[in-house]
């Protein structure tokens, strides 16, 4: 079985995740559900259900050097929806939250990673996030960000037709299966 890191930021599609946990599971996968700690306290009384739902421990830390991991090795990590401050942080190397620290350890380890960004119009007009999202790509993750991704919306605005999950679960299906559908947009 594939196990999956599913991790994700406080953006509003966090709330969905429960439904994308399923259509992992869906496809296969074991899924171990990390969380940047605000999104942590957005799903909070949330936390249990998530748990159960996944058999494993949700996690927003880092756990002490002493304790065991309570999460099988990652096959695959898919960070979804990944804010303008988490996309900036892990570009950067600043992995004093948990989940930018795993995924920017991945990139060393190999392990195939998959982002798609959720952010606003207004913040994709600084420069630096151009920067990372080139640098994210130049070191091998595949970044769901533009034409065949996610495009941003006004600040403020929800699209109709919603998030793009569907998007980056097939990525993430395209990277297990060794049909790495490159860099996106």
């Amino acid at each position: 079985m594939t196990t999956l890191y599913l991790f994700g930021s406080a953006a509003p599609p966090v709330f969905e995740v429960a439904q994308v946990i399923e259509e992992a599971r869906d496809r296969g996968w074991d899924v171990c559900l990390g969380l940047t700690p605000t999104a942590a306290r957005w799903l909070g009384d949330r936390i249990p259900e998530l748990e159960q739902l996944t058999g494993h421990p949700v996690r927003s830390a880092y756990k002490a050097p002493r304790d065991p991991d309570a999460w099988p090795a990652a096959d695959v990590i898919l960070l979804a929806p990944a804010t303008f401050n988490t996309v900036n942080s892990w570009a950067l190397g600043l992995t004093d939250r948990f989940v930018v620290g795993v995924v920017a350890e991945a990139i060393g380890k190999r392990i195939p990673t998959v982002t798609m960004p959720c952010v606003n119009a207004a913040y994709v007009q600084h420069r630096a996030f151009d920067r990372s999202i080139a640098e994210l790509r130049d070191m091998g993750v595949t970044v769901l960000y533009g034409e065949g991704g996610f495009v941003p919306n006004q600040p403020g605005e929800r699209r109709p037709e919603g998030y793009p999950w569907h998007l980056a679960l097939d990525a993430v299906e395209a990277v297990v299966s060794g049909r790495n559908t490159g860099r996106h947009g």
